[in-house]
């Protein structure tokens, strides 16, 4: 049976809110949090926790997994329809850790290792692997991880400056700093970015190659185009995505309650935050900041993943290739990279 059990999770990174971002500077996304063994096992799971787009790139797909099998076979599967994968050694949920996934791994480098060159070795370039980590409380112990895991062939390491202890300390600045400086290939830091200023100063700050965000963008999905709070322009924008990509009311809502926290002032928002219907979200958005939900063409273009064609990567790899550079050289080239 299929349980997903990080819905409040995952529902930040769906297709709709990747193409609003997409929008607004936002250059490479990643999926949620997809458990790798039930994508594996489980045709419900993967209908539930992937869909994607001809527009929806470069996309990573993220995956939580704690064994070989698993997280190979989940990256096979969805080759054919992104630019890498990337395994969360960094999420500090009590059920993650609990089984053995997301910041438990920190523990178990050698295995963080072993699932790494798995896929490196299954899938070649310019299919991208990475992993997502947070900081050791000895810093050293996080070098030598990342240095391991460039020599066991990863494409980019995302770092999260904060312990799996940490909640809402400040990030360590200097910690991230001494991990860059002592790693060749490109770190992309994370924490605590939201705003484009925060995202330049930590850029400047720590020599990190980009600039992931999550949280930031979820208040102000413009956040990376300059904008302070949410243009009303986004709003219409979430609002034909969802008309044309189907959406539930919850992610719908939720996500509005989001970008609406700095636009509407408090009791319009409680108010806002009450309503259980797309027409009572509709005619609020109308009658409060002009918004109109009519559809928008030309979003579509859902693509129908076929997961039961064996090899069916290197096909595609082929014209992934012809279309657009490899995600290895648009790292080594970007200055920053703007990731939900």
């Amino acid at each position: 049976t299929y349980k997903n059990p990080h819905f409040a999770y995952n529902f930040v990174c769906r297709l709709p809110f990747r193409s609003l971002v997409r929008k607004y500077d936002c250059d490479l996304c990643f999926t949620p949090m997809i458990l790798a063994d039930s994508f594996v096992m489980s045709e419900k799971a993967r209908n539930n926790e992937f869909t994607t787009s001809k527009g929806d790139r470069p996309l990573i797909v993220q995956f939580a997994a704690n064994n070989i099998n698993d997280f190979t076979r989940a990256a096979e599967m969805v080759s054919p329809y992104s630019d890498g994968v990337d395994l969360n050694c960094g999420c500090p949920q009590r059920w993650a850790m609990k089984d053995g996934y997301g910041a438990d791994l920190l523990s178990k480098p050698e295995l963080i290792r072993d699932l790494v060159l798995s896929v490196r070795n299954r899938i070649p370039r310019p299919f991208s692997v990475s992993v997502k980590v947070r900081l050791l409380p000895d810093v050293r112990k996080s070098i030598d991880l990342c240095q391991s895991l460039e020599s066991a062939g990863v494409t980019f390491i995302t770092v999260h400056a904060r312990t799996p202890q940490q909640k809402h300390q400040p990030i360590n600045v200097e910690a991230l700093k001494e991990v860059t400086s002592r790693v060749r290939l490109p770190i992309i830091g994370n924490g605590d970015v939201r705003s484009l200023q925060a995202a330049q100063d930590l850029h400047d700050k720590t020599g990190c190659r980009g600039v992931m965000a999550a949280r930031g963008l979820l208040t102000n999905p413009a956040m990376f185009s300059g904008a302070v709070v949410t243009p009303v322009e986004c709003v219409q924008q979430w609002l034909c995505l969802t008309s044309v990509t189907e959406t539930h009311f919850n992610t719908l809502h939720h996500h509005l309650v989001f970008m609406l926290e700095k636009v509407l002032p408090k009791p319009l928002r409680l108010e806002f935050n009450s309503l259980k219907t797309r027409k009572q979200v509709l005619d609020f958005l109308a009658e409060h900041l002009g918004v109109e939900g009519s559809a928008q063409s030309g979003e579509g273009g859902i693509i129908q993943c076929d997961y039961t064609t064996e090899g069916s990567y290197f096909t595609e790899a082929v014209k992934r290739c012809d279309s657009q550079e490899s995600l290895d050289d648009y790292l080594q080239d970007a200055c920053t990279l703007y990731c939900t």
